[in-house]
């Protein structure tokens, strides 16, 4: 009976542990939709425009050791962020190249709300 109960108990543990980190960080893994922030980004007809525009800028590429997924915060000094041209819409996010993909970033977070794809 007493081993039955420590069992369960560590099972308790083992499946509560991946909840509660991931509550602790803010970071779905997996393809789960995440919204950081409401604020309007560029329209889906706009992103081809969009990408071939940053390509035409040659803006230079940040590294960073982490996968570039939605929410995460990006680092404070190393990123340089540019302005979204009006002509793809009016939006207060600024953009950037992480490990080879346009993000668009929420600027005085540093937060990343879209990977442009």
């Amino acid at each position: 009976m007493r081993n039955r109960i420590l069992a369960l108990a560590a099972l308790g543990v083992a499946l509560g542990s991946p909840i509660a980190v991931q509550a602790q960080t803010g970071i779905t893994v997996g393809r789960a939709p995440v919204v950081v922030d409401s604020g309007p980004t560029i329209a889906v007809e706009q992103r081809p425009a969009f990408r071939d525009y940053v390509v035409e800028q040659r803006v230079p590429a940040f590294s960073i050791p982490d996968r570039v997924v939605v929410g995460a915060t990006l680092p404070e000094t190393g990123v340089t962020y540019y302005d979204v041209p009006q002509r793809f819409g009016a939006t207060t996010y600024r953009y950037t190249v992480v490990n080879g993909e346009t993000v668009l970033v929420e600027p005085r977070s540093r937060r990343i709300v879209e990977v442009m794809d």
